[in-house]
């Protein structure tokens, strides 16, 4: 079975992607001994690397030691052996799909328990009711802190490349920072990084910029972007289409469109406002708007579990579908909707009341699944949320001590 699905998308720096399908980011939070990718992430790549996908994005890699989303997220700064991540290129091209490696800061979306810094556009908290504790207070960040944070995504570029991947993503989705700057709810400051939508995109765009002067004109460069914040008042569609426009003349080979953050987690289907509660491809009706204006190849994330569903949103013009959870559950979905089959099992949404809480366990559950793929067994999605975001807890206990341990070494050496 042949569709515009299992068609090339060549991009503009000259790569050409083998189809359509993508395995969005997800946040693995399984990095080894030093904050490196080990055993775990390059079986677990191994996997979906012969499952037919035409690129494939890793979970976010953190651009700064003392910034983490979590205490078990991977580090490629200028400091970092490079060996690891070759290998973890190497795991993911074995099928012959691209491999980007998508570069995050995660600003003011910082557990409370985590060393390091907690920085925003502004020092405003995320605000998660009864849950906002769980997050350190930011600071804002000083022009210094925030030119070197621009310096920083673009090393983190440069060695990826070195190390063999194809391309980065560069995350200005989902609440962490760089969103955070774009937010006019977030983003408070009244000097040239605030005000205008201009001036809130003005970080992204200066990254953008250093992080292409930084790698060669073959290495794809991407942006992961909101279609909107899902909060009255946030990032909307509107600014969503004239950042795109300014991402044009940048050399950006492809944004792709996702939405929300920890305060409206939109990404796992369960915004704040409501605006969205699509079983599949959550942000469609939204990127049929921006795909009519945008010069750019869009992709479109979330939610996305059957065939019928990528081909429609392909049919609306965006150029790729990118699939998370999905792909934590079916490893070789691509290769069976090439073979004319659907999946035969699925992850079943959380729908508890507290939105925060069933986001976490979400997110909890699809870890499951993917460590579950990484030690060589198969996917369990009847795993009940509850039990599956107690062990990751726990496991996350255990990656906060090593984590404080080794970043106390690394500042010590430093």
């Amino acid at each position: 079975m042949t569709s515009e699905l299992f068609s090339p998308l060549p991009l503009r720096s000259g790569q050409v992607l083998k189809n359509r399908i993508a395995k969005a980011a997800m946040e693995e939070n399984m990095a080894g001994d030093g904050q490196l990718p080990d055993w775990q992430l390059l079986s677990l790549y191994k996997h979906w690397a012969a499952g037919g996908t035409g690129l494939l994005i890793t979970g976010n890699v953190m651009v700064h030691a003392e910034a983490l989303t979590g205490p078990a997220g991977v580090v490629l700064d200028e400091r970092a052996p490079l060996e690891p991540f070759t290998e973890w290129a190497k795991a993911a091209k074995a099928g012959g799909a691209a491999i980007w490696m998508q570069i995050n800061h995660p600003g003011r979306q910082v557990a409370s328990d985590m060393p390091g810094v907690v920085w925003g556009p502004t020092d405003i908290g995320v605000s998660l009711g009864k849950h906002s504790s769980r997050f350190g207070r930011p600071t804002a960040m000083t022009p210094r802190q925030i030119e070197d944070t621009v310096a920083r995504y673009a090393v983190t570029a440069r060695r990826a490349e070195e190390a063999g991947f194809d391309g980065v993503e560069i995350h200005a989705a989902h609440g962490y920072l760089l969103s955070q700057f774009l937010s006019p709810l977030v983003n408070k400051r009244t000097d040239q990084w605030g005000g205008s939508l201009e001036n809130r995109a003005r970080m992204l765009l200066d990254i953008v910029r250093a992080v292409r002067a930084a790698v060669s004109p073959s290495f794809a460069v991407a942006v992961k972007l909101n279609s909107a914040d899902f909060q009255r008042g946030g990032f909307d569609a509107d600014d969503a289409r004239q950042v795109i426009g300014m991402l044009e003349p940048l050399g950006v080979d492809l944004v792709e469109l996702s939405g929300g953050s920890y305060e409206s987690p939109a990404m796992t289907g369960r915004p704040a406002d409501d605006r969205t509660q699509a079983r599949e491809a959550y942000f469609l009706d939204l990127a049929k708007d921006l795909v009519k204006t945008s010069s750019l190849p869009l992709m479109l994330t979330g939610g996305i579990t059957k065939r019928a569903t990528a081909d429609k949103v392909l049919d609306s013009g965006v150029a790729v579908i990118g699939m998370g959870t999905a792909l934590a559950v079916t490893p070789d979905l691509p290769e069976r909707w090439r073979q004319g089959r659907e999946a035969d099992r699925h992850m079943r949404p959380v729908t508890w009341s507290d939105k925060a809480l069933a986001s976490a366990a979400s997110m909890a559950q699809v870890r499951h699944q993917m460590r579950r793929l990484a030690r060589g067994s198969s996917p369990k999605p009847g795993t009940h949320p509850a039990i599956a975001l107690i062990s990751e807890r726990r496991k996350q206990r255990v990656a906060l001590r090593n984590y404080r341990a080794w970043l106390a070494k690394s500042q010590a050496a430093a």
